[in-house]
């Protein structure tokens, strides 16, 4: 991916970012609410209508899950994509039409708030770092 490719997808993954955050209300400013817990539902909820939108357009060739199996031979598990590709990698691609170089594969192009939606999901596939060694 060329400097100008990942400059596009980081600042399309910002913009989606941005977007994604909920407006408050002033009467939320005044009493501190719309905080972590509904921060957490709506971030659940993001990665749910993620997965949804997955299952309905790609996990009928890739795993879409932590343990899943492809049902096509040539498409790998998404938990694999996301070592491979960064998911914020992605909104460009999600955006603009996935195209692969198997003919089995149909271009998909996302909405902006269906590519946040496959973005917060994809993020939960990644694997997590390893706790660092206690430095000495």
């Amino acid at each position: 991916m060329s400097k100008l490719a990942k400059a596009a997808a980081a600042a399309l993954a910002l913009s989606v970012a941005i977007l994604s955050v909920p407006a408050r209300s002033a009467d939320d400013a005044d009493t501190g609410a719309g905080t972590a817990a509904t921060d957490t539902t709506t971030d659940t909820e993001l990665v749910a209508k993620g997965r949804a939108i997955l299952e309905m357009n790609c996990a009928r060739c890739h795993a879409i899950g932590m343990e899943d199996s492809s049902h096509h031979e040539e498409a790998p598990p998404f938990r694999v994509v996301v070592t491979r590709y960064p998911p914020e990698d992605l909104a460009e691609s999600l955006a603009e039409g996935i195209v692969s170089g198997h003919p089995d594969m149909p271009e998909f192009v996302f909405e902006p708030p269906e590519i946040e939606a496959i973005l917060a999901y994809l993020g939960t596939l990644k694997p997590t770092p390893e706790a660092a060694p206690p430095e000495n």
